[in-house]
């Protein structure tokens, strides 16, 4: 089966320091196959036989302290949960010039559309939603600073999900689409 794990809090702003290339290699030690990494933020797609998401978060946190030294938390997603959060996301919401899109995926603990009320926004500025696991937030980037999501970064709420852009979201689910496609055929041959 294809996942994505998330890893929270690295490569930011000098801190929490992890190679791509031997991050992988981690992975691949803890019995993951079809690695890949994509950009430095932490978002890596493979194959396992474990279903369980929580399984693999807590074997993968374990890997990354004992090969970094770093307590990394690690969201994990399957690829149905990721196809079913694609659906959602609007596909006119970008992250560019004009605008600013961002899916916050969940920890379990907050996993719920409760969170949306937690949340220290403005009334009718920009776009949130939530769907099982994530939160989808998009704002014209003359809004950001007036809508209340920079003020998230402050709140302990902000300690139990980690953002990805939309366009980086995307890019994960082609390489997840594509991983999952290569299976198959390994499959089939």
């Amino acid at each position: 089966m294809i996942y994505v794990a998330l890893l929270r809090g690295i490569n930011v702003g000098g801190n929490n320091k992890i190679n791509m290339k031997k991050l992988k290699e981690t992975f691949e030690k803890a019995g993951m196959s079809h690695v890949t990494t994509y950009i430095n933020s932490g978002n890596i797609i493979f194959s396992s036989e474990v279903q369980s998401n929580e399984e693999l978060s807590l074997q993968l946190e374990q890997a990354i302290l004992e090969d970094f030294s770093l307590p990394i938390r690690v969201i994990v997603r399957n690829m149905a949960e990721i196809q079913t959060m694609m659906e959602v996301l609007p596909e006119e919401w970008s992250n560019d010039t004009q605008m600013k899109s961002d899916v916050l995926f969940l920890w379990d603990e907050i996993n719920d559309i409760s969170v949306l009320d937690k949340l220290p926004l403005k009334a009718g500025i920009g776009n949130v939603m939530y769907t099982s696991g994530a939160i989808l937030s998009s704002v014209s980037r003359e809004h950001v600073t007036k809508s209340g999501m920079t003020k998230l970064a402050g709140t302990n709420l902000y300690q139990h999900m980690t953002v990805r852009n939309v366009n980086t979201t995307r890019q994960i689910y082609k390489l997840m689409q594509t991983a999952e496609q290569e299976e198959l055929r390994a499959l089939d041959s």
